[in-house]
């Protein structure tokens, strides 16, 4: 078998096997190195999204030594000289991802090696930007991804017509963000000639980001936007709003209406929700909702998989009890995270929690009281795999009696339990000492080898199932610690193990 893949005998396995390797870099350039059958496999893997994993802008040279001899003359003004033999592959169309502000960024370091002083030419920053724009565009590549920001941005006028001329660029687009931050007047017209664009060649876009939304405010933009909204088949849609808090919306979230059958996710930032939003109750596919620093979510209503809310001020239980209700035993992954404050009627939330939402699978509270009522619906969720707990206080006048009981409470379904933000801290012998919950992942502040290791140890022997201890502090874990533990659990960094909503 190893000699046909090597012969290639065997295109589609290979094809297969290269494509999972798409975010390996080092591992896709070994393979380009193995044969010239692999070499021709593997390099339009490699150029697929070259902006965001290379380091080293030097790739911008194959892409520049593809331009005709007028352009290069132009860039010799800037001091800019090209001596690279005629390129293997076309690698322009390889293209698949593309950022503006990574192509940003990595162009102006190219710029930088390519002169020997460090004097800053900003119109060829731009015009070699342009350069790229028009080369990817005519060279037959087709973006599945595509992030654009307009500050400060020089678009030629040409791009757009060339765009408007080739229908394949945008055929295959997925998944489009767009950044609005301080949008000038000229970047709001040319925002708009691309979104008409767009309708008119694609309408298979599935994710749209739109973010810094409250520095919009052209009115054919906010049309056009509109139409482009009603034109796709949405299944993700965030609308990040910035500083301003946007307040009025401009038929924007009306047009999700368009989208009932295919909408499964939104996200919400920094938005004071008006009547607007009740468009997404006729979303019947409808399964996440992010929510994070907006006002007024009470207007938000829908039967949900997944509920995600970020506050950074105090939080009423009551602005989601009519989603916590709706959504019922169908709400699986609920996180809290309230960064500045607190959660107020607390136990109307736990409450409704318990009478009306026992499936759920993965909780995540943050800034919560630890109480009697807290660690008895713990006990109630009988399928809850995921437990983050950021508990501020136990409410109690024996706190570690308090700690042993709702170790005895965890569901036999938890795998996994962070800690790392909590009280409980000072009694983790006493929670592992008395948990029957089969972990595999656990993640504390630190570890107190005094109180922990044997603890420790012991729950891994009477469980046999921890595979990891996550640190906070992972970098002051003494060595002989982690040698004494290896033959029962791998000490990490929590980063490795974390698990997000």
């Amino acid at each position: 078998m190893a000699s046909k893949m090597l012969m290639g005998d065997t295109p589609e396995l290979m094809e297969i096997i290269l494509n999972n390797l798409n975010n390996e870099f080092y591992s896709l350039y070994s393979c380009a190195l193995v044969s010239r059958h692999w070499c021709e496999m593997t390099i339009p893997i490699l150029w697929q999204n070259p902006f965001s994993f290379c380091k080293n802008p030097l790739f911008i040279s194959q892409y520049v030594s593809s331009l005709d001899e007028n352009e290069k003359f132009v860039l010799e003004k800037y001091e800019i000289k090209i001596n690279i033999a005629n390129p293997l592959f076309n690698y322009a169309r390889f293209l698949k991802v593309l950022d503006s502000d990574s192509l940003e960024w990595k162009v102006q370091k190219w710029i930088d090696f390519q002169r020997a002083d460090s004097k800053p030419y900003v119109s060829a920053k731009w015009l070699i930007i342009n350069l790229l724009f028009n080369l990817f565009i005519k060279s037959g590549a087709t973006l599945h991804k595509l992030e654009l920001g307009f500050y400060d941005y020089e678009i030629n006028p040409e791009i757009f017509y060339t765009l408007g001329r080739n229908e394949l660029f945008f055929s295959r687009l997925q998944d489009l963000s767009l950044n609005l931050y301080e949008m000038s007047d000229l970047n709001a017209e040319h925002l708009t000639v691309l979104l008409k664009i767009l309708v008119k060649n694609t309408t298979k876009i599935n994710v749209l980001e739109i973010e810094e939304f409250c520095y919009i405010h052209e009115p054919r933009l906010l049309r056009a936007l509109e139409c482009f909204i009603k034109s796709q088949e949405l299944r993700q849609f965030s609308l990040i709003s910035g500083e301003g808090y946007s307040t009025d919306f401009y038929g924007i979230i009306s047009a999700l209406k368009s989208q009932n059958k295919s909408l499964q996710e939104v996200k919400l930032v920094s938005c004071v929700c008006n009547t607007e939003f009740k468009a997404l109750m006729d979303c019947k596919n409808l399964e996440i909702l992010r929510i994070k620093d907006c006002n007024n979510v009470k207007v938000l209503k829908a039967s949900l998989n997944t509920l995600e809310l970020t506050n950074y001020s105090d939080f009423y239980a009551s602005d989601i009890v009519q989603i916590l209700k709706i959504s019922g035993t169908l709400l699986q992954r609920l996180s809290l995270a309230i960064i500045d404050g607190s959660i107020q009627e607390e136990s109307l939330l736990l409450e409704t929690l318990k009478s009306f939402c026992p499936n759920i699978t993965y909780l995540n509270f943050t800034n919560i009281e630890f109480s009697i009522q807290f660690s008895e619906l713990i006990g109630n969720l009988q399928k809850l795999q995921f437990l983050t707990l950021d508990c501020y206080e136990i409410r109690d006048d024996e706190p570690e009696i308090l700690v042993i009981q709702f170790a005895k409470l965890l569901p036999l379904t938890l795998q996994y339990l962070d800690l790392r933000a909590s009280c409980f801290n000072s009694y983790i012998d006493s929670l592992l000492n008395n948990c029957h919950a089969p972990l595999k992942y656990l993640l504390i502040d630190h570890f107190d080898y005094e109180k922990i290791s044997k603890s420790l140890t012991e729950f891994c022997i009477r469980k046999n199932t921890l595979n990891y201890v996550g640190l906070n502090r992972y970098s002051s874990l003494d060595d002989n610690i982690k040698k004494e533990l290896e033959g029962y659990v791998t000490m990490v960094p929590y980063e490795r193990i974390i698990v997000n909503c």
